[in-house]
């Protein structure tokens, strides 16, 4: 089916709640209106695909907001309007609250600047989003000089119709639904954010409506980080008036969650979605404000003052990669554009969801189309009344988690799947392969949060193999990260003589370098290049002091001073120091000399003193986890390390081979295999 009959079901379905989303712009510039005011508008009378008829609609939208609309500098000629005629018509926004004195509804225009207007109860109740946030609407005020003075306005509503959503019959919605396939409903819901569901992959579109889980699903935490200018931001702050985008800078406790002088409940009991742009520039001027988040974002609670308080935000963060993805994701870890602060082991290990923004495509014009989709406040109504229902229940009507899952990881698939379906799905009818290509959507995100948790926390988080198991069948299912797929850093195969890989310290974490080194006959010069920090050129120093003492043990009729030696240095991860690698270095300089290959898949750990005094490898685990991530099969490291060896969990033992050695020279013998 192709998108001109989607939009005309969508048209025959749904008549004046779909609007052709390029109009808009055409009306916006002229009056400033919520676009979802404008949108209902066109959707009232633009909804064909007649250009004629189009026409005529548009101009009768333009007539009412020309006449109707209430600019803040004209109240008070609208005011005496009212007074002269007796009654006028107007278009303004209304918010309403209960006066407990007065026993009575009183409205507040926004534009006009009433504040004391009666409100008739059958009106609040007909539109019970006039006291959640007010709702913009065409208004026949008129006059009632009765009530001069008294207590009473001199302005009442005669009539009242709202130009948004002001209510909604989501019972309808879902059995409506039940006209479109999968794939149609899909691209509705596309088209209703703007984009042209033609120019994406199936797999670009799902990404697309993920970002639209924080507004279906209620206390979602997730995370987007990406290169510039793929939209990650735009949903939060043009589709739903019920999320609040934040750019970067500080925020408070008192912001976020309670102010404590004023007794006033901060974003997170105020908006469904709080959302933070350019995360990396984000700033807490509390210092209790991570231990609150983390708090919030576990169990939807969070603690001020004397008193333990509940919220429903969901709670997103986005931002960019200036780094390589590709880089990172072989030596480092996805989170690293986080502030300092915020990458707290605890903090990343609440988030649900992790998109891979680097798979989102940048935004070109050609993926903006004139389809047809939803006015903007009738999908951002649909998907907050699904914030109350829950469909996480059922992955289990056909799935059952694989081991590697603990309970805040189903937690955090379940929620995503129940997202899924509740977009995808809400009359509650799928298919068992749609259901596991949503768990499957669902284990990837979570993964992509643990894999990275490992990196960082090393074997703490060692349990990444996410499976699940169908019921009916017992097959199991292991379900990868795609971007683990990709080349290890370490590859497989014997790499030249002089290339040796090894793992150094780097501001209190390991960083993995590739050495390249290259002898040849001269003078006893050396140099070392690449990306080296001082501690590792300090290293390649001792390195070289050492074999010029000792270098006749491997040749008795040469010297290193028999030879020019030039080092670079690669250094995927952009580490700073790469301290901890002079045995490394030592091995590649005799792997050079000699002409003899390093064995394949191998890792050199380990520091030693000028004297050849070797310098047991500090957080061994972590730093063997990485060796194993980057692709080693084989690890040489300090026979002073054996005493650690009981420490060392066994599933990495299976995946490594470790060669102890006794001294520098010893470490060089086994590395390149000399007899």
């Amino acid at each position: 089916m192709t998108t001109a009959d989607v939009d005309q079901k969508a048209l025959d379905v749904f008549p004046g709640r779909v609007v052709r989303k390029d109009l808009v712009q055409d009306i916006k510039s002229g009056v400033n209106v919520p676009t979802y005011v404008l949108e209902y508008l066109i959707g009232q009378y633009c909804a064909t695909d007649d250009e004629e008829s189009l026409e005529e609609g548009l101009e009768k939208v333009k007539q009412i907001l020309s006449k109707h609309y209430v600019r803040p500098d004209e109240a008070e000629y609208v005011k005496s309007e009212v007074r002269e005629r007796g009654r006028y018509r107007v278009i303004d926004k209304v918010t309403v609250k209960l006066d407990e004195q007065q026993d009575a509804y009183i409205g507040s225009f926004v534009n006009l600047g009433l504040n004391d207007v009666e409100i008739h109860e059958h009106l609040v109740s007909n539109h019970p989003k006039l006291l959640g946030g007010g709702v913009w609407a065409i208004i026949d005020l008129e006059y009632r000089p009765d009530n001069a003075n008294g207590p009473k306005s001199l302005f009442g509503i005669d009539s009242f119709k709202p130009i948004q959503v002001s209510n909604l019959d989501l019972e309808q919605l879902k059995e409506r639904r039940r006209n479109f396939t999968r794939n149609e409903w899909m691209n509705l819901l596309l088209q209703s954010v703007g984009y042209d569901p033609s120019a994406f992959s199936d797999r670009e579109k799902l990404l697309f409506l993920t970002r639209c889980l924080p507004l279906v699903e209620s206390n979602y935490n997730y995370v987007e980080l990406g290169p510039r200018g793929t939209g990650k931001s735009y949903l939060y702050r043009e589709i739903s008036p019920h999320s609040i985008l934040i750019s970067g800078g500080k925020t408070t406790v008192a912001k976020l969650f309670l102010n404590l002088n004023t007794g006033r409940i901060g974003l997170v009991g105020r908006w469904d979605v709080v959302a933070f742009d350019e995360v990396g520039g984000l700033q807490f001027s509390d210092s209790e404000a991570v231990q609150m988040l983390k708090d919030y974002m576990e169990s939807g609670s969070f603690s001020r003052g004397t008193e333990e308080l509940t919220a429903r935000a969901s709670m997103v963060y986005v931002g960019n990669i200036d780094l390589d993805v590709e880089g990172v994701l072989k030596s480092s870890h996805l989170f690293e554009p986080f502030p300092e602060d915020m990458q707290d082991l605890a903090l990343i290990d609440r988030f649900h969801y992790y998109l891979p923004g680097w798979e989102v495509p940048k935004m070109r014009s050609e993926f903006f189309g004139d389809q047809f989709g939803f006015i903007v406040d009738y999908f951002a109504e649909f998907v907050r009344e699904l914030r109350k229902e829950s469909y996480g229940d059922a992955i289990h009507e056909e799935f059952a988690f694989g081991d590697h899952l603990n309970q805040r990881d189903e937690k955090a698939v379940r929620k995503t799947v129940s997202g899924l379906l509740k977009l995808l799905h809400p009359h509650g009818d799928y298919t068992k392969e749609e259901l596991r290509e949503y768990l499957e959507f669902a284990m990837e995100g979570r993964r992509r949060v643990k894999e990275q948790l490992k990196r960082m926390g090393g074997m703490e988080y060692r349990a990444v193999e996410f499976s699940y198991l169908d019921v009916e069948t017992k097959e199991e299912r292991y379900v990868p990260v795609p971007e683990e797929a990709d080349e290890a850093l370490i590859p497989p195969g014997t790499q030249q003589a002089g290339t040796v890989y090894t793992i150094g310290e780097s501001d209190g974490r390991h960083a993995p370098f590739r050495i390249e080194t290259q002898a040849l006959p001269g003078s006893g010069k050396t140099n070392i290049s690449g990306t080296p920090g001082k501690e590792m050129k300090e290293a390649f120093e001792t390195a070289c002091d050492y074999l010029r003492a000792n270098m006749r043990e491997l040749r008795r009729d040469e010297t290193l001073d028999d030879y020019d030696i030039n080092v670079q240095v690669l250094n995927p991860a952009d580490a700073n120091a790469g301290g901890e690698t002079s045995v490394g270095l030592l091995v590649g300089i005799v792997s050079g000399i000699l002409g003899r290959p390093v064995r394949s898949q191998a890792v050199v750990l380990g520091a030693m003193s000028l004297m050849g005094e070797l310098v047991a490898v500090s957080s061994l685990v972590e730093t063997l986890q990485l060796a194993a991530d980057s692709g080693s099969k084989t690890v040489l490291l300090p026979a002073t390390n054996k005493e650690d060896l009981a420490k060392i969990p066994d599933e990495l033992l299976d995946q490594l081979q470790l060669v102890f050695y006794t001294d520098p020279l010893d470490a060089a013998r086994k590395a390149i295999e000399l007899a």
